[in-house]
């Protein structure tokens, strides 16, 4: 959960792990905006301030340089339309601070549309002019954890590719975050991306390993074609995961009991990537796709759609 406080120290996890870019969360809709905008001036500081290491980026050329210069890549995203405080001037104030992805909705209904665990309310008219407006700015419009019908219905009206950022197909986990074979062919027809997440709740089993993960890979493989995977683990920094766990039980408005029963939430480390990579390849896919997976899928959409 974005916190203002975090310690960022913990972003070496992902160097070490060798990955160049990465999408930072900075809200989701069960914070209030304030803190939203508190937790990107924080975040913008400690980067800036650690320039050594991290950049900010706004587009792919920036993040090959940073790879060049053997930096982490970094860009903001926000998860629910809440931090918008329903002004659609906010979406242009965010873009302008490294926000490259906003989520529809979190679970829960908000102003533009549904969430996964609520009555589904479809898309508004003001989730149609937060597309419009994020098409033009040039940012992902992404549809995880939001319901079925505004997700379609996003996919149908946005003019831009549409991602799942981190969902699973629901034929392999039948949790009612997950999606549907339906919601991820309409994604790649988007020209869109549907990266897995790498949460045990969300494979299934219990897993987390790199086989569970390449399980789910594979099945969006045979359903959608490698250029429309990739990966989004929603890997939490390893601070209280108990705190993590805490919140979910205390705000079942957000996390249904039925859904989020007690036990621990645990996730797939930024470390597997290079094992996961190993064992596509062992699978049998090819080096090609493997390398669209990891990334240059995203690389390549980033590239279309950033201005």
């Amino acid at each position: 959960m974005p916190d203002p406080a975090a310690d960022l120290n913990n972003l070496q996890i992902w160097r070490d792990a060798g990955i160049d870019y990465l999408s930072i969360d900075v809200g989701f809709d069960l914070l209030p905006w304030e803190q939203t905008v508190r937790t990107l001036a924080n975040f913008r500081h400690w980067i800036l301030s650690n320039s050594q290491h991290y950049t900010l980026v706004s587009s792919v050329a920036e993040i090959r340089k940073a790879k060049a210069e053997g930096k982490l890549a970094i860009t903001f995203d926000i998860e629910g339309m809440n931090a918008l405080d329903g002004r659609i001037e906010m979406v242009e104030f965010y873009h302008q601070l490294g926000v490259r992805q906003i989520l529809f909705a979190y679970n829960r209904n908000n102003l533009a549309g549904g969430g996964c665990h609520d009555v589904e309310t479809g898309l508004t008219a003001f989730g149609r002019e937060v597309i419009d407006e994020m098409n033009r700015l040039g940012m992902f419009v992404d549809v995880t954890h939001t319901g079925y019908r505004t997700s379609m219905e996003v996919m149908e009206y946005s003019n831009r590719p549409v991602i799942f950022s981190h969902s699973n197909p629901k034929a392999l986990c039948g949790h009612g975050r997950n999606i549907t074979d339906d919601q991820i062919k309409a994604c790649a027809r988007t020209g869109g991306i549907v990266a897995i997440v790498g949460l045990n709740r969300f494979l299934g089993e219990g897993r987390t390993d790199s086989e569970r993960l390449a399980d789910h890979i594979e099945y969006l493989v045979d359903l959608i074609g490698p250029r429309h995977v990739g990966i989004g683990l929603d890997y939490a920094f390893p601070v209280d995961v108990k705190g993590i766990d805490r919140i979910i039980s205390d705000n079942p408005q957000f996390w249904p009991k039925n859904e989020y029963p007690e036990g621990a939430t645990t996730y797939s480390a930024p470390g597997q990537m290079r094992e996961l990579a190993e064992v596509l390849l062992r699978r049998g896919q090819s080096e090609h796709a493997v390398r669209d997976i990891m990334g240059g899928n995203f690389m390549r959409l980033a590239s279309e759609i950033w201005k």
